[in-house]
C-alpha cells in the first residue's frame, strides 16, 4: 500500500492507482469523505452548513463525465450533522499535473502510481466547461448511462467558443459562454428536479414571460429508476447594469441625501392609508421634491413585471405541476405547522442573543417577546374558508437581489426559492401575495439600510429618519399595489378581492420578516434591527390610519 507523504504542509495521498480507477478504491474513497473533502467544503462559498457541526461525510454517487480526450468525475456527497439533518452537494472533480492551470486552488495533493499532481473542482478547467457545454449542444438526452444532457428548444450556440466562472453566488456556481449564455451548476442538490429548472423551462417553453432569462439547456442525473437531481441549468445571459437591490439602494442614497440639503419640515409628510394603493399622480408633490417621480416609475414598472411573472403561471390548465389551486384544510395545516415551528426557532433565538443587544435592537426584541402571543393568534388565524382566491407556483423567494436592471426595466431571475425550505415545500403552491410581500420587505430592507449605513450624513436623528422611512415605504407600497392589482385583474388572475388581498398581505409580511430575523440573527447580528423594526411596524399599523 502507498503511503502517503507531507508536501508544503499538506498531506499528499499516494495510491497504487491511476485516475481511470482511483475511484474504485475503498481506500479513496474513505480518505476522500474523511480527510480530503471535510476540511475543504468547509472554506467553500456554496457550503451551507457553517452554522452547524458537521458530523461524517458520504459518497452516494459517483459517475463519470468524459470525451475522446478527459475523464472527469462527478460525485455526491451527503453531509451528515450532529443536529441531525443532511444536505447533499455535487462536486465534480478532476486530477491534474500542470500546476498553472490551477494555481493554489486545488483540493488535495495526490500520487497515482508515481505521478504526482493534483485533485481539483473539476469547473476551474477549460477542458471540463468545454466538455459539458459540448454535451448540452449535442443534446442526446438518452446518450449516457447516468447523465442526461438536455438542449432547450430556444438554444441558438453553433459551438463552443469560451468559458468563464463567475463566483457571485453563495450556493451555486456560474459559467459564461460565449459571452452570451449562463450555466447554473447547482452545488446544493435535492432528490427531485429543482423549482429554478422547472419554472424557468415552463416560462420560456409556454412562451409567456419575456422578462427572464430564457430556459436553454440542463444536466440531469438519474438518481435512482424513480429520481433525479438536477445539476445545471443553462439559460440566456441577460445584459445588465446590476440588480435591483444595488440599483434602488443607490437611487435611496441620493434620495436622502437630497432630503437633508432640503429639509422639509417632517409634519408636512404624511404615509399613506396601511396597504393603500396609490397612483404615481396622487403622490403629493412635497415627497416629489425629494424623491424623483422617475424613483417611482421604477417601482411600478417592477410592479407590472412581477403581475406579468404571476400571470403567467397562473394561466395552466393541463400540466397539474402549474394549474392553479383553491386554498384547502390540507394547505392550512402545512402552513400552520412550518410557520409556528419557525416563529418558536426564532423566539428561542432572540432569547439566546438578548445578551448581545443593546438600544433600540434591544428594544425591539424585547418588544417582539412581549407580544409572542400575539403574533402566534395571528399565525394561528389563518382561515382557508374565508379565501377565495386561488394558490399558485410563486418565485418564492422574491427580493431585490433577484431582479436584474437593463435601461430601467426589470428581469426576474432565480426560481429556486426560499433556501431553508425543503425541496417539496418550495413546490407547494403559495398566494402570489407572499412574492409581493417579499419584494416590500426587501423594500423595506433597503430603506432601513440606506440610513443605517448613512445616518451620520443626514440632518435629522434617527427616530426622524425612521418617520421618513415610513412616508417613504407607504408610497413604493402603494404605487406598487396600484399597478400590480390593475395588472393582473385585468387579466382574470384570481387573487381575491381588496380585503382578501389585505389579509394574504399582512399575513406574508409578518411571515417573511420573522423569517429574516433567523437569516440575520445566524449570519449579521447587526442587521436584525431591520426585520426587528419591520415586525414592530407590522404588529403596529394602525400608525398608518
Amino acid at each position: 500500500m502507498a503511503q502517503d507523504q507531507e508536501i508544503d504542509g499538506r498531506i499528499s495521498f499516494k495510491y497504487d492507482s491511476d485516475w481511470n480507477t482511483l475511484t474504485e478504491l475503498d481506500r479513496f474513497r474513505k480518505e476522500l469523505c474523511d480527510d480530503i473533502l471535510e476540511p475543504y467544503i468547509l472554506n467553500q462559498r456554496w457550503y451551507g452548513g457553517k452554522a452547524s457541526a458537521l458530523k461524517y461525510i458520504e459518497i452516494i454517487d459517483c459517475f463519470p463525465i468524459e470525451d475522446d480526450q478527459d475523464l472527469f468525475y462527478g460525485i455526491v456527497l451527503e453531509v451528515n450533522f450532529k443536529e441531525a439533518f443532511v444536505h447533499n452537494y455535487f462536486l465534480p472533480i478532476a486530477f491534474v499535473t500542470d500546476q498553472s492551470l490551477i494555481g493554489d486552488k486545488f483540493i488535495a495533493h495526490l500520487n497515482l502510481n508515481g505521478t504526482a499532481g493534483f485533485l481539483v473542482d473539476a469547473l476551474l478547467l477549460e477542458s471540463f466547461r468545454k466538455q459539458i457545454f459540448e454535451k448540452i449542444l449535442e443534446g442526446e438526452k438518452y446518450r449516457y448511462k447516468e447523465v442526461a444532457y438536455r438542449r432547450g428548444r430556444s438554444n441558438t450556440a453553433q459551438s463552443y467558443e469560451s468559458s468563464k466562472l463567475i463566483g457571485v453566488e453563495q450556493s451555486n456556481t456560474s459559467i459564461v459562454y460565449n459571452d452570451s449564455y449562463i450555466l447554473k451548476i447547482f452545488r446544493r442538490v435535492y432528490v427531485d428536479e429543482n423549482p429554478d429548472y422547472e419554472i424557468s423551462k415552463y416560462l420560456t417553453m409556454k412562451g409567456i414571460f419575456k422578462n427572464t432569462p430564457k430556459y436553454l439547456g440542463s444536466i440531469t442525473l438519474k438518481f435512482s429508476n424513480k429520481n433525479v437531481i438536477t445539476l445545471g441549468l443553462m439559460q440566456e445571459l441577460v445584459p445588465n447594469q446590476g440588480d435591483a437591490w444595488e440599483y434602488f439602494v443607490h437611487n435611496l442614497k441620493l434620495t436622502f441625501e437630497e432630503l437633508s440639503r432640503q429639509k422639509p419640515k417632517l409634519e408636512t409628510l404624511r404615509p399613506t392609508r396601511y396597504l393603500g394603493q396609490i397612483a404615481i399622480t396622487d403622490i403629493p408633490p412635497v415627497l416629489l421634491a425629494w424623491c424623483p417621480v422617475e424613483f417611482f416609475e421604477d417601482v411600478s414598472q417592477l410592479a407590472l413585471r412581477t403581475a406579468q411573472m404571476h400571470i403567467a403561471l397562473g394561466q395552466e390548465r393541463v400540466n397539474t405541476a402549474f394549474t392553479p389551486q383553491a386554498f384547502s384544510s390540507d394547505y392550512s395545516v402545512w402552513l400552520k405547522n412550518r410557520l409556528i415551528y419557525q416563529f418558536e426557532n426564532r423566539i428561542n433565538l432572540v432569547e439566546n442573543n438578548l445578551h448581545k443587544l443593546e438600544g433600540l435592537q434591544l428594544d425591539l426584541a424585547n418588544e417582539l417577546l412581549s407580544k409572542k402571543k400575539i403574533i402566534r393568534k395571528q399565525l394561528l388565524d389563518f382561515d382557508e374558508a374565508l379565501l377565495k382566491s386561488e394558490r399558485l407556483r410563486i418565485h418564492g423567494d422574491y427580493h431585490l437581489g433577484q431582479v436584474l436592471v437593463k435601461d430601467r426595466d426589470f428581469y426576474i431571475i432565480d426560481f429556486e426559492g426560499e433556501p431553508e425550505s425543503t425541496i417539496r415545500d418550495r413546490k407547494v403552491k403559495q398566494p402570489p401575495i407572499k412574492d409581493i410581500a417579499g419584494i416590500f420587505r426587501s423594500f423595506n430592507y433597503a430603506i432601513y439600510a440606506t440610513i443605517f449605513n448613512n445616518f451620520e450624513q443626514y440632518s435629522y436623528d434617527l427616530e426622524e429618519l425612521f418617520e421618513v422611512a415610513e412616508v417613504l415605504y407607504s408610497h413604493i407600497v402603494g404605487v406598487f399595489l396600484k399597478t400590480y392589482i390593475n395588472e393582473v385583474q385585468t387579466a382574470n388572475l384570481n387573487i381575491g378581492y381588496i380585503k382578501e388581498i389585505e389579509f394574504l398581505l399582512q399575513y406574508c409580511l409578518l411571515e417573511k420578516a420573522i423569517y429574516e430575523l433567523g437569516y440575520e440573527l445566524n449570519a449579521r447580528p447587526r442587521w436584525a434591527i431591520i426585520p426587528l423594526k419591520g415586525i414592530s411596524n407590522i404588529l403596529n399599523q394602525q400608525h398608518y390610519e
